[in-house]
């Protein structure tokens, strides 16, 4: 049996995918590198940096998809594409959310609708992180619309009722986003009664005067 000419295709072909899986790697770390640094750079208030790195991150994710998408299946579903996909809707979900900006659809975004809602659910804990530092600076008013926002999400997330094979874990990130949502509303109400309960001391010292 001559297996020379078999040998020589199918090694081509599995050469020319790991050059591809090689390329896509690097591209799918960077652009988790820069997701994670956009959110940092939103916890420090620098939207313009934060904006200029999720480009850069869509510029990666858009390598990816040229070297893979619709060409080698088996390795553009991998699951390191995914996750930086994943990645790169929570840094830009944060930035729209922390800003006020409306949500981007995930067709817009060219992620898939799992990575969309993941990424979603991931970016309730930034939002938290966001919500106290609210709450520090006694702009409670703003912390509580925040906190509306994590309802949403996480009654967004719920009513997705699939198997973990089609959602990516979807049910964990849900129970992760409920968590932190409870935590903030107590937080955020402590807070509340603080306030209140100072403000009428204040006036019942004024009252006395």
């Amino acid at each position: 049996m001559n297996t020379e000419k078999l040998h020589a295709e199918i090694d081509s072909t599995f050469a020319k995918m790991n050059k591809a899986r090689e390329k896509t790697l690097q591209s799918s770390r960077k652009a988790i590198q820069y997701s994670g640094n956009a959110i940092r750079s939103i916890h420090r208030q620098d939207y313009k940096t934060a904006k200029k790195l999720i480009d850069q991150a869509r510029k990666e994710l858009d390598k990816c998809d040229n070297l893979l998408k619709n060409k080698l299946y088996s390795v553009y579903y991998a699951g390191f594409v995914q996750n930086a996909q994943k990645e790169y809707v929570e840094a830009l979900c944060t930035y729209s959310l922390t800003k006020g900006i409306k949500l981007p659809n995930p067709k817009k975004l060219k992620v898939g609708y799992a990575e969309y809602l993941n990424g979603l659910g991931e970016a309730v804990g930034e939002l938290r992180r966001h919500a106290l530092d609210l709450v520090r600076k006694g702009e409670l008013k703003r912390a509580e619309q925040l906190l509306e926002t994590m309802d949403d999400i996480f009654y967004l997330l719920a009513s997705f009722d699939y198997p973990d094979a089609l959602t990516a874990g979807l049910r964990r990130t849900t129970d992760i986003a409920r968590s932190i949502m409870e935590k903030t509303r107590g937080d955020l109400t402590t807070s509340i009664r603080q306030k209140a309960l100072k403000e009428a001391i204040w006036d019942l010292q004024k009252k006395l005067k």
